[in-house]
């Protein structure tokens, strides 16, 4: 996936001048070597220069990091550490930052051998809120070498995603159709955390399509597909309408990403879209998707949003769902029920017409869109990718901005039960534990879409850490509570 930024952590340890630097010194090398040992020097980088102690020294520890390309920052604490360096270290450094601490190592060395970066931690976050600096502090912050290697290394994907963010733009197509009001993006909250975005008409892009008519590389894209869909090519005569389709948008891409690295797209598909250009984008959105250019459908600006971060976050394709329609009760008591440990009311089905990458489907086939042809001709809606989502751990998540600029989450780790779906589109048996109270009590209180990201393995934990970095306050960060937990909407009589 080229639409992705490499993370590189710059390791720069403190110390405050009333302890020993040696310390520090020692500890960062461990927790190097330790890192080493279990994952390899790619992307971190220990910064030789000086262990900080004052602002004089913060100042050489930036500028021997960003000659490295580092792009994120660890703060290690080898002993109790200088608050006021430290955290003017995160203020000055561009990039998602994060601050851990060394625990003591052996009880036979608590004289001169001990840090107490166990209270120099409590200094620091204090210090970090004083100055309204954004830091990721791990759960529990203090450890050995071993522990404090495994730490950064859960922070390379939250960073990958902030690093990603703060150089994404968006580019979406048309206005959201009707009876979409619940699509609505307002743009504020984008430019807060700093994504931008480039608002075109659909007829802009009709323009574009219409000038990449005979455009030489066609064919060989037209291979591309035949050799992805295989047996599931169903529908050849559509294949060069959407690989001119797809070139149209790689070309747009790279002609309008201006200073941005990385781009995601909300584009439009229906209603005017299929008599228009004669086809549905379904199978092409999987395609970028894969590439790891989310494609969102319904110019769901916060959809495409979200799909960006989950692909920062888990380096592999995602995709975008309705969160759809129950699951019959007979198909639940013939292949779930007994099997599983999950209630009827904790079971769904996730789909969309056709969206979903095809390494991400147990089998395709290209098919055209069944409720689109209710009411336009058939042959003007081919182009979705059908077939039933592979089985596996999977987390459904989406960040949204309501109606009046307010940043919320949600997330929710289950899977994909391998249960014959017996429909059509993309789509999956999905598995939530407590999703009866989910449903109720976060996306229907909450007031959120239909749409939901689906990144497949479980990458909550990361997730979390990435919507509160950005600011989505903990409150408005929800998630799918045990039962032993109500929510606060929770009728306690129910």
């Amino acid at each position: 996936m080229n639409n992705l930024p490499q993370v590189k952590v710059g390791i720069v340890a403190v110390s405050r001048d009333c302890f020993p630097e040696s310390l520090s010194v020692n500890r960062r090398k461990a927790l190097v070597k330790a890192y080493a040992d279990k994952y390899g020097m790619d992307g971190i980088y220990e910064c030789p220069v000086c262990i900080v102690e004052s602002e004089i020294h913060m100042v050489q520890a930036l500028e021997d990091i960003k000659k490295a390309g580092c792009n994120a920052l660890c703060v290690y604490l080898g002993n109790f550490g200088p608050e006021i360096s430290e955290t003017l270290l995160a203020k000055h450094f561009d990039g998602p930052a994060m601050f851990i601490a060394a625990a003591e190592e052996t009880q036979n060395d608590l004289v001169g051998g001990r840090g107490d970066a166990y209270c120099g931690m409590l200094n620091a976050s204090y210090n970090l809120k004083l100055r309204n600096i954004k830091a990721y502090i791990p759960e529990y912050p203090v450890g050995t070498a071993e522990e404090c290697a495994d730490m950064i290394n859960e922070f390379l994907p939250i960073a990958r995603a902030i690093v990603g963010l703060s150089d994404l733009k968006i580019i979406s197509f048309g206005p959201r159709p009707l009876n979409f009001l619940a699509c609505n993006a307002p743009i504020k909250q984008l430019y807060n955390i700093g994504v931008e975005i480039e608002e075109n008409s659909e007829l802009d892009l009709f323009e574009a399509f219409k000038k990449h008519d005979g455009d030489e590389r066609i064919p060989a894209k037209v291979k591309e597909m035949e050799a992805e869909l295989g047996e599931g090519n169903m529908k050849p005569e559509v294949l060069p309408k959407l690989a001119q389709y797809e070139l149209t948008l790689l070309d747009w891409v790279e002609a309008h990403r201006g200073y941005r690295k990385y781009v995601a797209i909300a584009g439009k598909c229906w209603p005017a879209f299929q008599t228009q250009f004669g086809f549905v984008p379904c199978y092409v959105n999987s395609r970028l998707t894969g590439m790891g250019i989310p494609v969102s459908c319904e110019v769901d600006i916060y959809g495409c949003l979200s799909e960006f971060i989950g692909t920062c976050v888990s380096q592999d394709a995602v995709t975008l769902l309705d969160i759809n329609n129950t699951v019959p009760a007979d198909m639940y008591n013939e292949s779930i029920k007994d099997k599983f440990h999950y209630t009827h009311n904790d079971t769904f089905m996730g789909f969309h017409c056709g969206n979903t990458n095809t390494k991400k489907l147990s089998f395709c086939s290209m098919k055209y869109q069944m409720i689109m042809a209710r009411t336009l001709p058939e042959e003007v809606t081919q182009g979705t990718l059908e077939g039933d989502i592979i089985p596996g751990d999977i987390t459904f998540y989406r960040l949204q901005s309501t109606a009046d600029c307010k940043l919320r989450a949600y997330i929710a780790q289950g899977e994909v039960l391998p249960v014959a779906t017996k429909s059509f589109g993309s789509i999956g048996v999905f598995a939530i534990p407590e999703m009866q109270r989910f449903y109720r009590h976060v996306l229907i209180e909450k007031n959120y879409p239909h749409h939901g990201a689906v990144a497949f393995g479980h990458f909550g934990k990361a997730l979390y850490e990435v919507f509160k970095y950005i600011g989505v306050p903990v409150e408005d960060l929800n998630y799918n509570q045990p039962k032993s937990l109500p929510y606060p909407t929770e009728n306690p009589f129910a």
